[in-house]
């Protein structure tokens, strides 16, 4: 083999400042060595990784739901329990969507069928969401590229 090239610099993805990469690492080296800019980068790449695996993670948590009703144990989720007031069985809010009467849902659907019912609204609501955002910011584009003549109120307020 002959002698390895040092590499050459570059700037730190996360700072900005140049740095020389170590020379085991070479070009896949993307920071300079702080550990601020090292923790920034990874906390990237795990953003980046969660997003592109969403369905990995969707179907653990609708995993772990049904199991926790299917052997009745809670199941441990982030947000707070929240109660009824008739003594029935606590669900997180997440759950419904909606403000649906859960005990008579699961008393007439079954629990997992519930929690696959409220998965699902979810999902869709989301999703519509998602619609609805986009379409206001097309509206909102379109709104900008009027003319000011075309869209002001024709009052006292606008400058002579």
């Amino acid at each position: 083999m002959g002698p390895k090239r040092s590499a050459r610099k570059r700037p730190c993805r996360i700072c900005g400042r140049w740095f020389t990469p170590n020379s085991r690492l070479g070009e896949r080296q993307k920071t300079c060595g702080a550990e601020e800019c090292q923790r920034r980068w990874h906390a990237k790449r795990c953003a980046v990784w969660n997003w592109q695996n969403r369905p990995y993670f969707k179907e653990i948590y609708l995993r772990r739901r049904l199991e926790s009703c299917t052997y009745g144990s809670p199941s441990p989720s982030p947000s707070p329990m929240s109660t009824s007031g008739t003594g029935g069985s606590s669900w997180p809010p997440s759950v419904f969507p909606l403000d649906l009467p859960r005990e008579v849902i699961q008393e007439v659907m079954g629990r997992q069928h519930a929690v696959i019912t409220g998965y699902i609204l979810r999902l869709l609501m989301r999703g519509v969401q998602e619609v609805i955002s986009a379409q206001h910011a097309d509206i909102h584009r379109g709104f900008m590229q009027q003319p000011l003549s075309s869209i002001s109120r024709g009052d006292s307020q606008r400058p002579p």
